[in-house]
């Protein structure tokens, strides 16, 4: 019994110095050093907005290889990269910065309806259209999860966003009334002379317009592009979803021709004035206490 303990002693001995043995021949790698990239584009100046080339790519941008050094002289990492665009004097510090996330590859190409997204989307950097701007453009290069970031050089560029096509066709003629039986007017196109400025809206822009008015309680209203009592189907607009509840409060309208009335909020004081915004940009209108 005690030869056979010895024995198992002395391969549990051998077995921690061959563990002890290999530990020390592992030798660990350290990331020493990279190259800042150098971007370079196919536009210099200014890059073209136009919707109807929307589709067809508005800029590619590529970049040198940043040659990551490790202590062993191998980069068996795979390098992604981030090409990030913000507004000129921002620094890339603007909350709304965009990021394009890149794996390995050394260029992209940017399509003009993707750009105008990113250059004037809502949740995107929210540039106001059909506006000069200069934007700033440069390539991040990192390992791992965001390890050893290095920048390249920026490059300026002076665009135009272009508004995406309106959700429903304005006017063409720049006007917009209110009819109905909701409206002193009634039902009247042409609308009586003496009516017509309670009834017209101001034009805020070629999608936008607003109009305080009174509305009669529970009645029904429309509105239309030109008060010359042909009913043009186009410049004749309702409620997109008939009889919903909720149009009171406003919703989504269309050239409706002759049908789909909006209903008009409930009072008991006829001198209420209400807010009426019509964005055809959008395609939804909204009526809100004055």
């Amino acid at each position: 019994m005690k030869k056979y303990i010895n024995k198992v002693l002395l391969l549990v001995g051998v077995s921690v110095i061959l563990l002890s043995s290999c530990k020390k021949q592992e030798s660990e790698v350290y990331y020493e050093s990279g190259t800042a990239p150098v971007l370079s584009a196919s536009l210099s100046d200014s890059i073209p907005l136009i919707f109807q080339d929307s589709l067809l790519p508005a800029i590619t941008f590529a970049w040198t290889n940043p040659n990551y050094v490790f202590s062993n002289g191998e980069n068996s990492a795979n390098v992604t990269y981030y090409l990030e665009i913000d507004t000129l004097g921002a620094n890339f510090t603007n909350p709304n910065m965009q990021q394009i996330a890149i794996s390995s590859s050394l260029a992209t190409s940017i399509t003009v309806k993707d750009l105008n997204t990113i250059l004037a989307g809502a949740a995107k950097l929210n540039l106001a259209f059909s506006q000069k701007h200069t934007i700033q453009v440069k390539i991040v290069s990192f390992l791992g999860t965001n390890q050893a970031q290095i920048s390249s050089n920026v490059l300026n560029f002076t665009v135009i966003p272009y508004p995406p096509p309106p959700a429903v066709i304005p006017p063409s003629t720049g006007t917009l009334y209110i009819v109905g039986s909701a409206v002193v007017g009634g039902w009247s196109n042409p609308i009586p002379a003496t009516d017509v400025a309670a009834q017209q809206f101001t034009q805020i822009s070629t999608t936008e317009y607003k109009l305080t008015t009174t509305l009669i309680s529970g009645q029904e209203y429309k509105f239309i592009g030109k008060n010359d009592g042909a009913w043009a189907s186009a410049l004749n607009f309702g409620i997109a979803t008939k009889d919903d509840p909720t149009e009171i409060n406003g919703g989504s309208f269309f050239a409706s021709g002759g049908s789909n009335n909006i209903m008009a909020p409930s009072s008991t004081d006829p001198t209420t004035l209400y807010d009426i915004d019509v964005n055809f940009q959008s395609g939804k209108f909204t009526v809100s206490l004055h």
